[in-house]
Order: structure tokens, then sequence, then C-alpha cells
């Protein structure tokens, strides 16, 4: 049986002392490699340099250790000041190993093309898109002494900012009042509330989220906006990127092109939705939907799922694809990898950090009962199965792109979901999963895709003095036109972004939602009509990590991102299942 529970990080530390003496470890290891640094120059030989990387990945193998220890311990109580003051630590000890070892990385970036070629050459396959994708920030490097201060301001600057956002967002509660009784509910308690039966319950949810945060909007606002001049002032202004989302399309090694692509696309085809949004409006009786109501169940209903139920469900779903899939998601749970339970203090949402290659992964979620709650859980097992199945390769290289990232996640959610559909034999619960489905296609790909546009402009307009006021007008017109005379907005939602955790977190992350689903939505197609088949590309496209650029990984898939027509299959696919309930609902 499954209960719910924390996790053990024994794996990583048995306990915060070996943790403490692992930082003493570490400061030993980069002693060692710093006497390196002389012995760098244009007569290095491939096996000095392949025995340098050996050395340089214990090293890294053990900052992993320390920082995925350090952000486990933070996540599961934000309110710890042990936690808390650990990740500081932490953050300001790797800041200062990155500086230390930043004689190598630069040495390597500036080397000239033909001895850097002749290197490559020669390493071995285990680090060399490692080095190559070292090489393509040459042009976007600074000196040693830039970089050093940038990693050191960092710590107490925007990393430290972060760190009050979350610390200050996570300790938020809500008042909602339930059946006549208020209570104060943390957010990952008050989302449920969202998908309520009750209209009035459902718009009462929402107002409490803002309610509190709208008290804060200013600081909030504020953080944000110094996130974004961080991030120009740093990658425009001193590292040349030709716009704020560049220096992150570079790190997710994607030509700007393609992200531009996948966002005109995904904004052209944002009727597919709107027409969905007006099939649901009619399902639950309504003339429009409000921006309370997309969420809003179709179909209400009172099926709850322990967590035993949930794993079984997804075992059962995983190993109708591959028992490999099932046997991995297990060893999550069965190694005490898996924190599901509610309580306060908890970080909100779901991650799962793959530490190490060869490490089975750590996964997070807020496990409630709902089906929601179940394809979240079999997303995240499948971001486990994705790092597992790429142990084989370093630890530079295992982690797939973000491009990729969600691949496996998302493809694990949709398995999940497609045996529910094909076990499940009441109408009207196979409508409410498939309208759910849908509800979750929007949030992962129109959803997404409008934030990144937001992102883009908030980027550029709050460097040059853009006021709150103004990035909340222009994140409201985005609503309006992502929605249409589909969906009524209220007025609280043009400063929904403040609540939005990943545009502090991690600038231009979004995207990588958007590309993931309407990825797997293609990959996805291909496996109905191939079957068996289809698994050894499936399987060779996680397996491959992060040890290739994101674009030939894909194309030996079978994927050209460039070309618009392959971005359209996944709305070709979303548009046939809104004309199918459509037709289900009119009947």
């Amino acid at each position: 049986m499954y209960e719910p529970t924390s996790w053990s990080l024994t794996d990583l530390f048995p306990s915060d002392q070996a943790w403490e003496a692992a930082l003493q470890e570490l400061e030993q290891a980069v002693a060692r490699f710093e006497r390196h640094r002389e012995a760098l120059g244009p007569e290095v030989t491939a096996d000095q340099l392949r025995a340098w990387l050996q050395e340089l990945e214990a090293i890294m193998r053990l900052v992993a250790r320390i920082m995925s220890y350090a952000s486990l311990r933070f996540s599961e109580n934000t309110q710890d000041p042990k936690a808390l003051a650990m990740l500081a630590k932490a953050r300001q000890l790797m800041a200062q190993v990155q500086n230390r070892l930043l004689f190598f990385d630069l040495w390597w970036k500036q080397l000239p093309d033909e001895q850097a070629e002749r290197l490559l050459q020669r390493v071995g396959e285990r680090y060399r898109y490692y080095l190559e994708y070292k090489r393509l920030f040459r042009d976007h490097t600074l000196s040693e002494p830039e970089e050093r201060v940038i990693n050191l301001k960092d710590v107490s600057g925007v990393a430290a900012l972060r760190s009050v956002y979350s610390t200050l967002t996570n300790a938020y509660t809500f008042p909602l009042e339930v059946e006549g009784e208020v209570k104060r509910l943390t957010r990952g308690e008050l989302v449920p509330y969202f998908r309520h039966p009750d209209p009035e319950l459902r718009e009462k949810a929402y107002q409490a989220l803002f309610s509190v945060f709208l008290e804060d909007k200013q600081p909030l606002a504020q953080i944000y906006q110094a996130v974004t001049q961080d991030w120009h002032n740093e990658q425009v202004v001193l590292r040349g990127y030709p716009r704020p989302i560049s220096a992150r399309n570079l790190i997710n090694h994607l030509p700007d092109e393609v992200v531009d692509t996948l966002l005109d696309v995904t904004r052209r085809n944002r009727t597919v939705f709107q027409d969905f949004f007006r099939v649901k409006a009619r399902a639950l009786g309504m003339e429009r939907l409000r921006r309370y109501d997309v969420y809003a169940p179709v179909e209400p209903s009172d099926r709850q799922y322990t967590l035993d139920e949930a794993m079984r469900l997804i075992l059962d779903a995983f190993t109708a694809f591959d028992p490999r899939f099932a046997a991995m998601a297990r060893r999550v749970l069965d190694e005490g990898h898996l924190d599901s339970e509610i309580r306060k203090g908890k970080t909100s949402g779901a991650f799962c950090l793959t530490a190490l290659p060869g490490l089975t992964p750590w996964v997070l979620v807020n496990f409630q009962g709902r089906i929601s709650d179940v394809a979240t859980l079999a997303h995240e097992l499948g971001h486990a199965i994705h790092g597992m199945l790429a142990a084989e390769h370093s630890v530079f290289t295992f982690h797939a792109p973000l491009p990729l990232a969600e691949t496996a996640s998302t493809f694990g959610e949709i398995l999940v979901l497609d045996y529910l559909l094909q076990h499940e034999t009441d109408p009207k619960a196979r409508r409410e999963i498939l309208f759910g489905y849908l509800d979750e296609n929007y949030a992962t790909i129109l959803r997404q895709a409008y934030f990144a546009l937001f992102e883009i402009y908030a980027h550029d307009h709050f460097p040059r003095g853009a006021s709150a006021d103004d990035i909340a007008a222009h994140y409201y017109g985005l609503l309006q036109e992502q929605f249409g005379d589909a969906v009524e907005l209220s007025d609280e939602f043009r400063w929904e972004w403040i609540l939005i955790p990943h545009f502090y977190r991690v600038p231009f992350y979004v995207y990588a939602y958007a590309f993931g689903q309407l990825l797997v939505l293609a990959l996805y197609r291909r496996y109905k009509q191939e079957g068996d088949a289809f698994k050894p590309v499936y399987f060779r496209l996680l397996e491959a990590g992060g040890s290739r650029a994101p674009m030939d990984i894909l194309a030996d898939a079978g994927v050209d991102p460039r070309d618009p027509a392959f971005w359209q299959q996944g709305f070709d696919t979303l548009a046939e299942w809104v004309r199918a309930l459509d037709a289900d609902t009119s009947a």
C-alpha cells in the first residue's frame, strides 16, 4: 500500500552533519583542480583534457548532491529557518566554486577553433557535446574578473530576491468560506476550488487568491521589475544577446526562429481553445464562461483516488505501454523519493528533481485525490523516468535540454488519461476526462505561450521604465486576445502575473511546456499509428538526455521544429477533440 508521506533524503546525505562535511570535501576537491591552471595552454593533449574532465565531473557530482539536498530540504518546509540558511549557504558556496573553476571554462571557450577541434576529435563521446555546448557561448562570455563579479552579485542580488518571493508567497494563507465556515487555506489547498462544481465558490476562491496577493502587489511587482532589469543588464547589455529571450534560447540550444515559429503558430491557433470554451459553456449551461469558470468540471464528480489507487492506475497504464516505464516509476516510491503530503510551509505545485545519473529522482506533489492529481503524479513520474533512462551519460549531459524536458512527463500523462478513457464505460465520466484533458492542454499550450509573449514584453519594457500598471495593462490585453469573446474577464486578472513563480525563478522557461506538449501530441499520434515499432524511436529520444543538440535529437525522431506544419499537427489533433465534444454535447 502506498500512503501519503514525506520523502527521505538519505540517498543524498544521511544527515545535515554529513551535508556539512561534504562542503569541506568539495573545498578540497576544488583546491586540487585549481592546480591545473598553470598547465593550461595550446599544447594540452586529449588525454590531459579527458583526465581533467573526469576530475571536474567528480566535483560536479558532489556539487549536485550538495545543492539538491539543500533545495529539497527547503522545498519540504519553506518556513524552516535552518533549511533557508542551508540553501543560502549552498548558493554562496556554489558561487565561490563557480568562480574558482571559471578559469577552465574560459580557457576552453577562448581556445582557437583549430586547437579546439583537434581536442574534440580525440576526447571521446562522453564529453564531446558538453565541450561543444560550452563553445556556443564564446561570443557572450566576459572576462574572468567580470564573470566572477556576476556570480557573486547573483547570490546577494537576484537569487536572494527570488528566495524572498518564495518565502513570502509560500507563507500566504487564503480565507475561503466553505459551508458557512471560513477556512485559512494554503495555495495548494485553495487550487482545487478553482475546479469546484459550484460557480460561486469558484469565484470566491479566485478572489481569495487575489485578495492576498494584491495586498503585496507593489513589492511583488518591484521584485519582478528587478528580475527583468537584472536579466536585461546581464544578458543584453553585458553579454550582447540580441533579445532577452535569445539568452534562454541559446541555453536551450534552439535557434530563435524555432521559438518564434512555435509562438506564432500557437497565437494563430488560439481560436481552437476559444471554440473549446464555447463548447464548455454550453455543456455547463452558461451563455459564456467567466475566467473563474475556465477549469470548471463539466461532469461534476465526487470520484476520489487514494495514493495507492492512483499509483496502481499509473503503473497499469505504464505497463501497458512498456513494463520498463512501470518499473522505473515504482522505484521513486519504493526508495522513499516521493513527497505527497499536504502540509503548511511545503512548496506549492509539483516538481521532479533529478540530482545525478544513476540516482533515483525525487518527486514532490501535493496529492489530494482528484483525477488532476493523478495526472500530475504521472507527469512528474514521467520526468523521473526520463532521468533514469539517460543515466548512462555524464553529469554534464544526462539532463534533457529544456525543450525536450517535458517529453516523457507529458507522454506519461497522456498514457494514463488514454488508459482511463479505454477502461471507463460511463459516458459522463469519459466526458469529464476528455474535458479535463482539454483543460490541461489549454493550461500547458495556449496559457504558457501567452505567458512567454508577456515575458517578451515585460523584459523589453520594465527595464526601459514601464510602470507596474503599464505591465498589468499589457498582460490584460494579452488575456483579451487569448480568450476573445469566448470568456468574460474580471479586472483583478490584470495582476495575475505576480502570481506566476516561473516568471521570477527562470525567465522564459514557460514556452518549454507548449513545446513539449505539442511535440508529445505528435509523438503520441505516431505511437497510436505505429504501435510497437514506435517504441525504439521514443526510447532513443529519452535515452539521449542532453548528450546531443535538441535539433539533432529531434531530427533522428523525424521531427523538424522549424516547420510550422509540425506545430500545426498538434492543433489539428486538439481541434478534432473539440469537434467531437461539440457533437457530443449538442446531441
